[in-house]
Protein backbone atom coordinates (compact mmCIF):
# COMPACT_ATOMS: atom_id res chain seq x y z
CA UNK A 1 0.00 0.00 0.00
CA UNK A 2 1.72 3.41 -1.20
CA UNK A 3 -1.01 5.55 0.21
CA UNK A 4 -3.47 5.57 3.33
CA UNK A 5 -5.86 7.81 4.84
CA UNK A 6 -6.79 10.34 4.90
CA UNK A 7 -5.41 10.42 8.63
CA UNK A 8 -6.06 13.15 11.31
CA UNK A 9 -3.06 15.11 11.62
CA UNK A 10 -2.44 18.31 14.26
CA UNK A 11 0.23 19.81 12.33
CA UNK A 12 -1.68 19.03 8.67
CA UNK A 13 -5.30 18.81 9.21
CA UNK A 14 -6.88 16.23 7.24
CA UNK A 15 -3.35 14.26 5.56
CA UNK A 16 -3.13 11.50 2.99
CA UNK A 17 0.00 9.81 3.92
CA UNK A 18 2.52 8.53 0.67
CA UNK A 19 4.76 5.54 1.94
CA UNK A 20 7.50 5.93 -0.84
CA UNK A 21 10.26 4.00 1.07
CA UNK A 22 9.56 0.27 1.88
CA UNK A 23 9.97 -0.92 5.60
CA UNK A 24 12.98 0.47 7.81
CA UNK A 25 15.10 1.41 4.71
CA UNK A 26 16.77 5.00 6.96
CA UNK A 27 20.39 6.13 7.48
CA UNK A 28 19.11 6.53 11.01
CA UNK A 29 18.14 3.59 13.22
CA UNK A 30 17.15 6.13 15.89
CA UNK A 31 16.90 5.30 19.58
CA UNK A 32 12.77 5.88 20.00
CA UNK A 33 11.65 5.20 16.64
CA UNK A 34 8.35 3.75 16.70
CA UNK A 35 8.64 1.19 13.97
CA UNK A 36 11.71 -0.77 15.33
CA UNK A 37 15.45 -1.12 14.44
CA UNK A 38 16.37 -0.07 11.16
CA UNK A 39 16.21 -3.19 8.86
CA UNK A 40 18.63 -1.48 5.98
CA UNK A 41 20.79 1.85 6.76
CA UNK A 42 21.25 3.49 3.58
CA UNK A 43 22.28 6.74 2.11
CA UNK A 44 22.08 6.28 -1.75
CA UNK A 45 19.56 7.54 -3.23
CA UNK A 46 17.31 5.16 -5.10
CA UNK A 47 13.79 4.07 -7.09
CA UNK A 48 11.73 2.11 -4.89
CA UNK A 49 8.40 2.57 -6.68
CA UNK A 50 7.48 3.64 -10.40
CA UNK A 51 6.73 7.18 -9.95
CA UNK A 52 3.96 7.08 -12.43
CA UNK A 53 2.38 3.68 -10.22
CA UNK A 54 2.79 6.28 -6.93
CA UNK A 55 0.56 9.01 -8.71
CA UNK A 56 -1.75 6.74 -9.71
CA UNK A 57 -2.06 5.07 -6.24
CA UNK A 58 -2.31 8.51 -4.63
CA UNK A 59 -4.93 9.90 -7.20
CA UNK A 60 -7.36 6.76 -7.40
CA UNK A 61 -7.41 7.39 -3.04
CA UNK A 62 -8.05 10.96 -3.32
CA UNK A 63 -10.73 10.38 -5.79
CA UNK A 64 -12.51 8.11 -3.20
CA UNK A 65 -12.34 10.42 -0.69
CA UNK A 66 -13.57 13.01 -2.56
CA UNK A 67 -16.53 10.60 -3.86
CA UNK A 68 -17.77 10.35 0.17
CA UNK A 69 -16.86 14.09 0.57
CA UNK A 70 -13.89 13.95 2.62
CA UNK A 71 -11.72 15.98 2.87
CA UNK A 72 -7.77 16.15 2.48
CA UNK A 73 -5.64 19.05 3.62
CA UNK A 74 -2.78 17.74 2.27
CA UNK A 75 -0.82 14.83 0.41
CA UNK A 76 1.83 14.02 2.78
CA UNK A 77 5.52 11.81 2.65
CA UNK A 78 5.26 9.88 5.35
CA UNK A 79 7.27 6.74 4.77
CA UNK A 80 8.36 3.78 6.92
CA UNK A 81 11.73 5.24 6.25
CA UNK A 82 13.39 8.39 5.19
CA UNK A 83 11.57 10.04 2.26
CA UNK A 84 14.38 11.67 0.48
CA UNK A 85 16.05 8.50 -0.25
CA UNK A 86 13.64 7.93 -3.17
CA UNK A 87 15.21 9.39 -6.01
CA UNK A 88 12.03 10.11 -7.84
CA UNK A 89 10.59 12.65 -4.79
CA UNK A 90 10.96 15.90 -7.18
CA UNK A 91 9.39 14.08 -9.67
CA UNK A 92 6.64 12.44 -8.01
CA UNK A 93 5.87 16.03 -6.25
CA UNK A 94 5.70 17.68 -9.60
CA UNK A 95 3.42 14.86 -11.03
CA UNK A 96 1.05 15.28 -7.95
CA UNK A 97 0.66 19.04 -8.47
CA UNK A 98 -2.85 18.13 -10.86
CA UNK A 99 -4.14 17.45 -7.80
CA UNK A 100 -4.39 20.95 -6.46
CA UNK A 101 -3.75 19.47 -2.85
CA UNK A 102 -1.03 21.16 -0.80
CA UNK A 103 1.77 18.45 -0.40
CA UNK A 104 4.22 17.94 2.99
CA UNK A 105 7.39 16.20 3.45
CA UNK A 106 8.54 14.67 6.55
CA UNK A 107 12.14 14.36 6.80
CA UNK A 108 15.01 13.17 9.37
CA UNK A 109 16.98 15.82 7.36
CA UNK A 110 20.04 13.10 7.11
CA UNK A 111 20.47 13.67 3.34
CA UNK A 112 19.88 17.55 3.70
CA UNK A 113 23.44 17.83 3.34
CA UNK A 114 22.45 16.78 -0.86
CA UNK A 115 21.74 19.48 -3.49
CA UNK A 116 19.88 17.39 -5.19
CA UNK A 117 17.38 16.44 -1.64
CA UNK A 118 16.97 20.25 -1.24
CA UNK A 119 16.03 20.61 -4.67
CA UNK A 120 13.31 18.08 -4.48
CA UNK A 121 12.05 19.54 -0.72
CA UNK A 122 11.82 22.93 -2.09
CA UNK A 123 9.21 21.23 -4.85
CA UNK A 124 7.19 20.77 -1.99
CA UNK A 125 4.56 23.41 -0.29
CA UNK A 126 5.58 22.45 4.01
CA UNK A 127 8.72 20.54 5.30
CA UNK A 128 9.50 19.02 8.37
CA UNK A 129 13.10 18.58 9.63
CA UNK A 130 14.31 16.69 12.36
CA UNK A 131 16.35 18.13 14.70
CA UNK A 132 17.11 16.17 17.80
CA UNK A 133 20.65 17.57 18.39
CA UNK A 134 23.41 19.97 17.62
CA UNK A 135 26.13 18.62 18.78
CA UNK A 136 27.85 15.32 17.87
CA UNK A 137 27.87 12.85 20.54
CA UNK A 138 24.54 13.56 21.69
CA UNK A 139 23.58 13.38 18.18
CA UNK A 140 25.21 9.96 17.34
CA UNK A 141 23.77 8.74 20.45
CA UNK A 142 19.92 9.49 19.88
CA UNK A 143 19.82 9.24 16.13
CA UNK A 144 22.58 6.71 15.37
CA UNK A 145 23.19 7.25 11.90
CA UNK A 146 25.28 5.75 8.89
CA UNK A 147 28.83 6.03 9.30
CA UNK A 148 29.69 8.07 6.74
CA UNK A 149 27.05 10.77 7.74
CA UNK A 150 28.63 14.09 9.13
CA UNK A 151 26.70 16.24 11.48
CA UNK A 152 28.43 19.79 10.25
CA UNK A 153 27.45 18.72 6.68
CA UNK A 154 23.22 18.22 7.87
CA UNK A 155 23.40 21.51 9.69
CA UNK A 156 24.73 23.63 7.09
CA UNK A 157 22.25 22.04 4.76
CA UNK A 158 19.77 22.56 6.43
CA UNK A 159 20.70 26.43 7.08
CA UNK A 160 21.02 26.52 3.32
CA UNK A 161 17.61 24.88 2.76
CA UNK A 162 16.14 27.54 5.27
CA UNK A 163 17.24 30.39 3.85
CA UNK A 164 16.32 29.33 0.33
CA UNK A 165 12.66 27.49 0.64
CA UNK A 166 9.63 29.07 0.11
CA UNK A 167 7.23 27.65 1.66
CA UNK A 168 6.44 26.20 5.44
CA UNK A 169 9.35 25.27 7.31
CA UNK A 170 8.68 23.09 10.59
CA UNK A 171 11.20 21.50 12.65
CA UNK A 172 10.45 18.67 14.62
CA UNK A 173 12.76 17.40 18.23
CA UNK A 174 12.65 14.47 20.02
CA UNK A 175 13.17 14.89 23.68
CA UNK A 176 14.68 11.58 25.30
CA UNK A 177 15.50 11.33 29.09
CA UNK A 178 19.23 11.37 30.04
CA UNK A 179 20.30 11.31 26.19
CA UNK A 180 19.33 15.69 24.59
CA UNK A 181 17.38 17.11 27.69
CA UNK A 182 19.68 18.33 29.42
CA UNK A 183 19.73 22.34 29.75
CA UNK A 184 22.99 22.55 27.98
CA UNK A 185 21.96 20.16 24.82
CA UNK A 186 18.41 21.96 24.85
CA UNK A 187 19.99 25.54 24.58
CA UNK A 188 22.72 24.50 22.02
CA UNK A 189 19.48 23.37 20.14
CA UNK A 190 17.76 26.39 20.17
CA UNK A 191 20.84 28.93 19.19
CA UNK A 192 20.43 26.61 15.83
CA UNK A 193 16.60 27.09 15.48
CA UNK A 194 17.57 30.37 15.75
CA UNK A 195 19.26 30.56 13.13
CA UNK A 196 17.26 28.15 11.14
CA UNK A 197 14.20 30.26 11.92
CA UNK A 198 11.46 27.92 11.12
CA UNK A 199 7.61 28.43 11.09
CA UNK A 200 6.89 26.68 14.05
CA UNK A 201 9.29 24.35 16.10
CA UNK A 202 7.69 21.04 17.53
CA UNK A 203 8.79 19.41 20.67
CA UNK A 204 8.43 15.28 21.03
CA UNK A 205 8.81 12.71 23.22
CA UNK A 206 8.30 8.89 23.00
CA UNK A 207 5.00 7.74 23.21
CA UNK A 208 4.40 4.50 21.58
CA UNK A 209 7.05 1.53 22.22
CA UNK A 210 10.18 2.13 21.24
CA UNK A 211 13.25 0.11 19.21
CA UNK A 212 15.05 0.53 22.88
CA UNK A 213 13.13 -0.31 26.00
CA UNK A 214 15.53 1.55 28.05
CA UNK A 215 14.14 5.01 26.18
CA UNK A 216 11.67 7.25 28.47
CA UNK A 217 10.46 10.45 27.90
CA UNK A 218 11.73 13.53 30.45
CA UNK A 219 9.51 14.98 33.24
CA UNK A 220 6.78 17.26 32.40
CA UNK A 221 9.38 20.21 34.50
CA UNK A 222 11.88 19.14 32.03
CA UNK A 223 9.40 19.53 28.65
CA UNK A 224 8.84 22.55 29.95
CA UNK A 225 12.14 24.32 30.12
CA UNK A 226 12.60 23.12 26.84
CA UNK A 227 9.76 24.81 25.70
CA UNK A 228 10.74 28.13 27.25
CA UNK A 229 14.22 28.03 26.22
CA UNK A 230 13.54 27.02 22.67
CA UNK A 231 10.56 29.85 22.84
CA UNK A 232 13.53 32.46 23.22
CA UNK A 233 15.20 31.71 19.93
CA UNK A 234 11.93 30.56 17.84
CA UNK A 235 8.66 32.64 17.67
CA UNK A 236 6.51 29.64 17.58
CA UNK A 237 6.62 26.68 19.33
CA UNK A 238 4.54 23.58 20.08
CA UNK A 239 4.62 20.07 21.95
CA UNK A 240 3.73 17.01 19.96
CA UNK A 241 3.13 14.68 22.49
CA UNK A 242 1.09 12.36 21.77
CA UNK A 243 -2.38 14.32 22.61
CA UNK A 244 -4.19 15.55 18.87
CA UNK A 245 -7.55 16.26 21.20
CA UNK A 246 -8.98 19.80 20.03
CA UNK A 247 -6.59 21.91 20.68
CA UNK A 248 -7.00 25.40 21.10
CA UNK A 249 -11.50 24.75 20.84
CA UNK A 250 -13.37 26.43 23.62
CA UNK A 251 -16.34 23.88 23.78
CA UNK A 252 -17.26 25.70 26.68
CA UNK A 253 -16.47 22.85 28.82
CA UNK A 254 -13.29 24.81 31.19
CA UNK A 255 -11.62 21.50 32.30
CA UNK A 256 -11.38 20.27 28.73
CA UNK A 257 -10.31 23.54 27.44
CA UNK A 258 -7.70 23.57 29.62
CA UNK A 259 -6.16 20.55 28.59
CA UNK A 260 -6.55 20.60 25.21
CA UNK A 261 -4.95 23.88 25.46
CA UNK A 262 -2.13 22.73 28.07
CA UNK A 263 -1.18 20.10 25.73
CA UNK A 264 0.23 21.92 22.75
CA UNK A 265 1.47 25.06 24.74
CA UNK A 266 2.15 25.35 28.17
CA UNK A 267 0.01 28.22 30.08
CA UNK A 268 1.76 30.73 32.24
CA UNK A 269 0.25 31.26 35.56
CA UNK A 270 -1.52 34.94 34.50
CA UNK A 271 -2.90 33.56 31.27
CA UNK A 272 -4.91 30.76 33.61
CA UNK A 273 -6.31 33.72 35.11
CA UNK A 274 -7.45 35.73 32.10
CA UNK A 275 -9.00 32.60 30.78
CA UNK A 276 -10.72 31.30 34.00
CA UNK A 277 -11.87 35.18 34.36
CA UNK A 278 -13.30 34.85 30.59
CA UNK A 279 -14.90 31.44 30.93
CA UNK A 280 -17.04 32.10 34.47
CA UNK A 281 -14.29 30.21 36.12
CA UNK A 282 -12.54 29.72 39.28
CA UNK A 283 -9.38 28.53 40.31
CA UNK A 284 -10.79 25.61 42.24
CA UNK A 285 -11.27 23.92 38.63
CA UNK A 286 -7.29 24.16 37.91
CA UNK A 287 -6.19 22.75 41.63
CA UNK A 288 -8.84 19.72 40.77
CA UNK A 289 -7.43 18.91 37.59
CA UNK A 290 -3.46 19.05 39.47
CA UNK A 291 -5.07 16.68 42.22
CA UNK A 292 -6.23 14.20 39.40
CA UNK A 293 -3.06 14.31 37.98
CA UNK A 294 -4.28 15.45 35.13
CA UNK A 295 -2.64 18.82 34.99
CA UNK A 296 1.06 19.40 36.50
CA UNK A 297 2.77 22.93 37.34
CA UNK A 298 5.84 23.68 36.39
CA UNK A 299 8.29 26.02 37.21
CA UNK A 300 10.53 28.24 34.73
CA UNK A 301 12.64 31.44 35.30
CA UNK A 302 10.65 32.36 38.40
CA UNK A 303 7.67 31.59 36.77
CA UNK A 304 4.54 29.30 37.31
CA UNK A 305 3.14 27.25 34.44
CA UNK A 306 0.47 24.54 34.02
CA UNK A 307 0.91 21.45 31.96
CA UNK A 308 -1.47 18.88 30.71
CA UNK A 309 -0.22 15.45 32.67
CA UNK A 310 1.71 13.06 30.39
CA UNK A 311 -0.24 9.88 30.16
Amino acid sequence: MISFGPVPSRRLGQSLGINNIPPKICPYSCVYCQLGRTIKMRVNREQFYDPDELVDDVSSRVEQARKIGEPIDYLTFVPDGEPTLDANLGREIGLLRPLAIPIAVISNASLIWREDVRRDLAEADWVSLKVDAVREDVWRRIDRPHGTLQLDAILKGMIEFAGAFRGELMTETMLVVDLNDSENCVRATADFLGLLRPNRAYLSIPTRPPAEEWVRPPSEEIINRAYQIIGEKVAQVEYLIGYEGNAFAFTGDVEEDLLSITAVHPMRQEAVSEYLARAGAGWPVVHDLVARSRLVEAEYDSRLYYLRKLQ
